[in-house]
């Protein structure tokens, strides 16, 4: 069983995996003719998640167009995943009950690498965006993707060698991604909705930022016109519509790679391009998820509220945000995540068969964070972190790493439990029952000395702000005693990292406290999580 459509034509060969039941030629062709969808950002979360919605509206004859994908980073994707495989993909369920199902997702009509160079495929692009047909284009290039300015306010480099140029020379994908829209303005005007659908707050907001910033700049240069930049601005003509994203994709797996071999599924090996995307054939991914978007689409949408897809306003997607990343879910993931880093783990879902960091984030979530969540009403609170709790990170097929989510913990830690303590703040709550979250701020200091609960040391994840921080700990390791106080006060008073100045505050003390304990020995990380969550 190789996967490929010729493939595909024995069906008997593919009992027990779920294939798609349309004319997979005659969408081909629709798509070519009159596009509704393109989507940038080729990597995993799409190809099982946004191509899986999209799959599931072609089986019902609910749309009769598929998706163009464009990839705008790694230009590797496309040559030896997409390309090999006629932009098929299987995408592979991971239950919690151990068994998983199979899906060949065909939705991806047209895959091309998003660069002018390749005249072949930008054409695909260009021939989609000045047609009046399309209707969205989304988006998953992570948070990351939308940046042109560093922390200190100056533009990136690359942005300043982009702007240097024309704009026909660009490099960055938002400045590509100008030029199409600026394409679409001159030849045919037709309104069109720009999805983020990235993982972060406010996505809507940071594309729109981001793509009339550089439109605004080609313009003081005489390569874009007036009437161009209001029309971009214009949401009535461009809309930006804010969502909420959640599904868990983790990496291509070998155990799940072995599996599939076991059925007679061929194309199991994965691959890491020289921009270190881990990609296969296959996706593997948790069961649950979730897509909230802003209904804001000038020229029209496919039926996504059909394909699971909640849409509401933009109030309702903010509050959505809020939930799942301030209280419901990110909250807990860093929890495990820091604590599973120092205490040995290399697996979320084992993590959680330890009582004393189940009870850890039982009571972050259902003491400390449901007392002020926001409640978006369409999806409820409660419900939500059960699930998260119950089933999503206890998921023992689910090979997610503690490892992998600590990744970037700086920039997390100010919204994932700084936005907690201003509710606790705002709504003259008691900052004593924060136990957990101040154990959480301690953990993170303790994880900078880069030693786990042996003493033993261990590989940092990436992190931007390592070394900014890591050396204010200068002369602190294990088995230090002292009063702390003084040398952690720099720290505790930046409000970027936290969400607020801690000195001075009940947990700006609570942290410095279980922050001498981490340190004062073997064990004591081990020993700290217990007393906390026994008291």
């Amino acid at each position: 069983m190789k996967l490929n459509l010729t493939s595909l034509e024995d069906k008997k060969a593919w009992e027990g995996y779920k294939l798609f039941n349309y004319n997979h030629k005659e969408i081909e062709e629709n798509t070519k003719a009159r596009p509704q969808w393109i989507h940038f950002g080729a990597g995993n979360i799409f190809r099982i998640f946004p191509a899986g919605l999209c799959q599931k509206l072609l089986n019902e004859g609910l749309m009769d167009t598929g998706i163009v994908v464009g990839e705008g980073f790694d230009g590797e994707i496309i040559d030896k995943i997409y390309a090999p495989h006629d932009n098929l993909t299987l995408g592979v369920t991971l239950k919690a009950n151990g068994t998983i199902e199979k899906e060949v997702i065909g939705s991806v009509m047209e895959a091309v690498k998003c660069d002018p160079n390749s005249q072949n495929e930008w054409s695909v692009l260009e021939s989609a965006f000045t047609n009046p047909s399309l209707q969205m284009v989304s988006f998953t290039i992570t948070e990351k993707g939308y940046a042109l300015y560093q922390p200190d306010g100056n533009l990136f480099k690359f942005y300043v060698s982009d702007f240097e140029k024309p704009l026909k020379d660009a490099s960055m994908f938002l400045c590509r991604l100008t030029r199409l829209l600026n394409d679409r303005f001159n030849s045919c005007k037709s309104p069109i909705a720009l999805v983020s659908m990235d993982n972060c707050s406010h996505n809507g907001e940071k594309l729109r930022n981001a793509i009339t910033t550089i439109a605004k700049t080609y313009q003081e240069k005489g390569e874009l016109t007036k009437e161009f930049v209001e029309w971009v601005s214009n949401e009535d003509c461009v809309s930006f519509p804010w969502s909420m994203i959640d599904k868990i994709t983790p990496r291509p797996d070998q155990s799940v790679a072995n599996m599939l071999k076991e059925t007679g599924f061929e194309d199991t090996e994965a691959i890491i391009t020289s921009k270190n995307t881990y990609i296969a054939p296959f996706v593997n991914a948790e069961e649950p998820q979730y897509l909230v978007i802003e209904d804001r689409f000038p020229n029209g949408r496919p039926a996504l509220e059909k394909s699971g897809v909640y849409l509401t306003d933009r109030d309702t997607v903010n509050k959505v945000e809020k939930m799942k990343v301030c209280t419901c879910l990110n909250p807990l993931h860093t929890a495990l995540a820091l604590s599973g880093c120092l205490l040995g783990y290399t697996l979320i879902a084992d993590e959680m068969k330890d009582e004393d960091l189940k009870k850890m984030v039982m009571r972050l979530g259902y003491v400390e964070g449901l007392p002020v969540v926001v409640n978006p009403q369409i999806i409820d609170p409660k419900a939500f972190i059960d699930e998260v709790l119950n089933v999503r990170i206890p998921n023992p097929f689910m090979p997610d790493t503690p490892q992998r989510i600590a990744t970037d913990t700086s920039q997390k830690l100010s919204i994932r439990f700084g936005e907690t303590v201003k509710a606790y703040i705002a709504e003259n709550k008691d900052l004593n029952e924060l136990k957990v979250l101040p154990l959480v701020y301690a953990l993170y200091l303790r994880y900078l000395l880069a030693l786990d609960d042996e003493g033993k040391p261990f590989t940092l994840s990436p992190d931007p702000m390592t070394t900014t921080f890591q050396p204010m700990l200068d002369g602190i390791t294990l088995g230090s005693t002292g009063d702390f106080e003084k040398q952690l006060q720099p720290i505790l008073a930046n409000e970027k990292l936290f969400g607020l100045d801690l000195n001075g505050t009940i947990v700006g003390s609570k942290v410095v406290a279980y922050f001498t304990k981490l340190v004062s020995g073997k064990g004591a990380i081990r020993s700290t999580i217990h007393e906390v969550v026994t008291k």
